[in-house]
């Protein structure tokens, strides 16, 4: 690699159920790239049928990396992904490889592209007296406040996402200064914000359609078993946020007594499309964002040229 370029870093995203993984597998078999998951529920050991995650022969054969790290009962950053992922694409380009960063939380790439704002530490007071109202008031009437305080972070966290309501709040009543400011005043490592970078969109009846037909599939390899042998642990609740991934947050519900299995599987395909739509809204707000509709013809023919291009022009 020419010296003073940019390292060859290259990121492929999209919505749920867009085809990422077979893309970066195809092409790990034209180029020597190894894998980092940009996914926050692969992270977790045992969540393996409900979050796709590629079994244990494919991640043999193509390196895999931030995949099953943590034990469900535990938490996992977004600073933490950063780290690490910075830490492995040095260790990835040492091995004269590519890092090839595939996935779709919004979260962990919008740090990665954008940095992470020098947030205060968590106060363990204030946030149990934002769980208390928010037992007691809900979730969304904590939101509609964050929406006055903070609009910018209200419009990018779900009104059922506690764990970020509950920061973006807690930020604001130690600092006094909205989260989205401090966010925005941060930078990202230049091996992240100058990667190219491309998104897998497919047609939005495309998307649904797969996305049902995906959820049913896995409920026939066993998912419901497999968020009940989570419960089955005795250590798990519904709000770790391993639990409050999408289709197990549902089919625990359902596990609770709360709603049908039917019920249970609208809910989860309706918010399996609704995190599509978030994830969408981001993608279409990156500028630097390359869109491809995998429907296309020779769409990855295209995309491997254009990675190939990229590649050349960084030195590789």
């Amino acid at each position: 690699m020419a010296a003073g370029r940019p390292a060859p870093v290259l990121i492929l995203t999209g919505p749920t159920g867009a085809g990422k993984t077979d893309w970066a597998l195809r092409l790990a078999r034209e180029l020597p790239v190894e894998i980092i998951s940009v996914d926050s529920a692969l992270v977790y050991r045992g969540l393996d049928i409900g979050t796709a995650k590629p079994d244990r022969e494919t991640r043999e054969r193509v390196p895999h990396h931030l995949i099953d790290i943590r034990d469900p009962a535990q938490s996992y950053s977004a600073g933490e992904f950063v780290a690490d992922a910075s830490r492995l694409v040095g260790e990835i380009q040492a091995r004269g490889r590519i890092p090839l960063l595939v996935g779709g939380t919004m979260l962990y790439l919008r740090a990665l592209l954008h940095g992470i704002a020098d947030l205060p530490r968590g106060s363990a007071e204030i946030r149990r007296e934002i769980d208390a109202r928010g037992a007691r008031e809900g979730w969304p009437a904590l939101h509609r406040e964050l929406g006055r305080i903070d609009p910018d972070a209200a419009a990018r966290i779900h009104p059922h996402d506690p764990q970020r309501i509950q920061r973006a709040l807690e930020v604001h009543r130690t600092t006094g200064r909205r989260i989205s400011e401090l966010q925005r005043e941060t930078h990202a490592p230049r091996e992240f914000s100058a990667a190219p970078r491309w998104a897998l969109v497919p047609e939005r009846a495309v998307l649904h359609e797969r996305l049902a037909v995906r959820f049913s599939a896995m409920l026939a390899r066993g998912f419901l078993e497999e968020v009940r042998a989570l419960r089955a642990r005795g250590d798990l609740t519904a709000r770790h946020a391993s639990m409050r991934a999408v289709g197990y947050r549902q089919l625990w519900a359902h596990l609770d007594g709360e709603v049908s299995l039917h019920s249970a599987t609208e809910r989860a395909i309706a918010a399996t499309r609704q995190l599509a739509k978030r994830q969408l809204t981001w993608l279409r707000s990156d500028g630097e964002m390359r869109v491809i509709d995998p429907g296309t013809a020779r769409a990855y023919e295209h995309w491997l040229s254009a990675v190939n291009a990229e590649l050349s022009k960084l030195g590789r």
